[in-house]
């Protein structure tokens, strides 16, 4: 039996993607293996957002091929898909696979086994209009499973090579998506993180249907408790997806909703296609309708020609409207794109200045938030042990509102929901006590 070993860098999308790349392997018998292991195939999914993943994609590469020889490396994702000449010269790479064709990817193995000779299948990703379909009935990781809805993304902002990796806006077939909840469901299943490039934009390029249909139809699958959007841009959050998410028993009380900078004129230089003020309107109709909601953001700080003032303005603008908490980004030049050809680029010791200024501030509000619900019941789904004290008996879990709670169970709780009430609230983590298990037919509150 043949057997084949994985190695993911990057996203969410990227550790779904080889999770699909796996069930072709298992398809075709192979068995998966730990990636230090001896295996006959290695398939390394590339990362290449910044520079630096770049860097550390070649650097897992060479290390596969200095310890596996004799192994059939095998190479795909976003860095396959910008650079694939870079990699080809690397000595020892066999097979390279970019963001598309992946499930070419069996087919190239046998024929390199046989005619010994490198092989190239990344093709022009600015021409694929169509989503490509790869199935993930389950996962390694049991308790939230990801469904993947939609590919690339058309926004081009000038600090992003994604578009360049992953293509344009493609979305899943509506009812391939709606079959693979149900799947995820049967496996065992309570939340499904609906997540892509650019989630969403989804539908965007389908006829007569739209993200807030998607939500509506996945309101309709049996035993599907939770669903959460992994991203979706305010500009996105349309009055029909606001009514649909109010009307929903399914969708969390949690959204992330990139903002990326909190200054018009930053935002401007970055090609994002919204305001401020629009911004805090979207955010403020959502709030209407999912009363103490989370809502979660990404920050990018020091992006070229930003000023104290402009800084001053996204940090004014996350405290005024209490993001639950923040991925804060200092701005990385990446070779390719406009802003890094952009001559204001701002000193390293401002950025760190700056984003140690935005941690602090995310810290705040993520402890103020969580503190608003101590001495409640909340939901969580227990998702595996205490890391930082296996033998306590704790357990760690999300709350639908996104809360990191430790809470005292066993293993036949993991992928449950359990009622919890929050004793001590705090950040990172909250404390909780564990009231009961709610039943299967239970309406969520």
């Amino acid at each position: 039996m043949s057997t084949v070993a994985f190695h993911t860098l990057g996203c969410k999308v990227n550790h779904y993607e080889t999770e699909a790349i796996w069930q072709l392997f298992k398809h075709e018998g192979y068995e998966k293996v730990e990636y230090e292991q001896a295996a006959d195939v290695y398939v390394i999914n590339t990362c290449t957002v910044t520079n630096t993943g770049d860097k550390k994609s070649r650097q897992v590469i060479r290390r596969a091929i200095r310890k596996n020889p004799d192994a059939v490396i095998c190479v795909t994702g976003c860095y396959a898909q910008t650079s694939p000449a870079e990699i080809m010269a690397i000595p020892g790479v066999d097979i390279v696979v970019g963001t598309q064709d992946r499930t070419k990817m069996i087919g190239y193995i046998e024929q390199y086994k046989q005619e010994r000779q490198p092989i190239n299948g990344v093709g022009n990703i600015m021409k694929s209009r169509v989503y490509e379909e790869l199935d993930v009935p389950s996962f390694t990781d049991r308790t939230r499973a990801s469904l993947k809805i939609q590919e690339g993304c058309n926004n081009f902002c000038t600090f992003c090579i994604i578009p360049w990796a992953r293509g344009l806006m493609r979305s899943r077939d509506p009812e391939e998506v709606v079959k693979q909840a149900q799947q995820l469901v049967e496996a065992g299943y309570k939340e499904i993180v609906l997540t892509g490039i650019h989630t969403g934009g989804y539908g965007e390029d389908l006829k007569d249907y739209s993200l807030a249909r998607l939500l509506e139809d996945l309101e309709n699958v049996r035993g599907l408790k939770r669903i959460r959007i992994s991203s979706i841009e305010a500009s996105q959050l349309t009055d029909e997806v606001i009514a649909v998410i109010g009307k929903s028993n399914k969708v969390v009380r949690h959204m992330h909703i990139p903002l990326q900078s909190g200054s018009d004129t930053v935002l401007k230089r970055m090609r994002r296609k919204y305001t401020m003020d629009a911004f805090a309107e979207r955010i403020t109709k959502l709030k209407k309708v999912l009363p103490r909601l989370a809502i979660t953001s990404d920050v990018i700080v020091g992006f070229p020609g930003e000023t104290e003032q402009e800084f001053q303005e996204t940090y004014d603008f996350i405290a005024k409207h209490k993001f639950s908490e923040l991925h804060v980004f200092p701005y990385s030049m990446r070779t390719g794109t406009p802003a890094a050809r952009m001559t204001d680029q701002v000193d390293e010791e401002v950025k760190n200045k700056r984003v140690h200024r935005l941690i602090e501030l995310s810290n705040q509000l993520a402890k103020e938030y969580a503190s608003s619900f101590e001495d409640e019941v909340l939901e969580v789904i227990p998702e595996e042990r205490d890391k930082d004290n296996p033998d306590s008996g704790l357990f760690v879990g999300y709350t639908d509102n996104y809360l990191k709670v430790k809470l005292p169970a066993d293993e036949s709780m993991v992928g449950s929901i359990v009622k919890v009430k929050i004793k001590e609230a705090g950040y990172p983590f909250n404390h909780g006590e564990f009231v009961r298990i709610l039943e299967e037919n239970e309406q969520l509150a």
